[in-house]
């Protein structure tokens, strides 16, 4: 990371460049629907590093448990850090809301975020059969948890 990172809420206004880093990022991405459907239910957070938008993430919050719904670096900025100081910014932004423990989902062929989140303290807990879609058919996702701490 080269330049400083920051933070901040996403808006309605923000939806094109999240949908071309989410369309660069994935084989299967959310769609514009989803965004702004969880602009008024989710922490939706953009991360910059200097003024360049390199990610987002998407958390649900319900009561004391958050569940991380996605994260995202584009492409031509990962392996520098950037997704680990995003994690850990939902995260901080999660136990802030009362959180005090974190669930996720990630695709059983995701083995770089499956490290990320075993780095940062996401344990395996089980696994959903046929989750997700993918080329040729479904994909397993493994679920995670951790305990949120201060």
């Amino acid at each position: 990371m080269s330049d400083a990172v920051s933070f901040r809420p996403m808006t309605e206004a923000d939806l094109d460049a999240v949908l071309k880093i989410e369309y660069a990022a994935f084989s299967h991405p959310w769609t514009r629907g989803i965004f702004l459907d969880g602009l008024g239910k989710y922490q939706i957070w953009l991360m910059f590093e200097g003024e360049q938008q390199v990610g987002h993430g998407v958390v649900q919050i319900i009561l004391d448990e958050a569940h991380l719904l996605n994260i995202t670096v584009k492409p031509e900025s990962q392996g520098r850090g950037l997704g680990l100081a995003l994690l850990e910014h939902l995260m901080s932004r999660a136990y802030a809301a009362n959180a005090r423990e974190c669930f996720l989902e990630v695709r059983d062929s995701n083995a770089g975020a499956f490290r990320l989140y075993e780095r940062y303290g996401f344990n395996e807990i089980g696994r959903r059969r046929d989750y997700y879609p993918a080329v040729g058919g479904r994909e397993d996702a493994v679920v995670m948890a951790c305990t949120l701490v201060d």
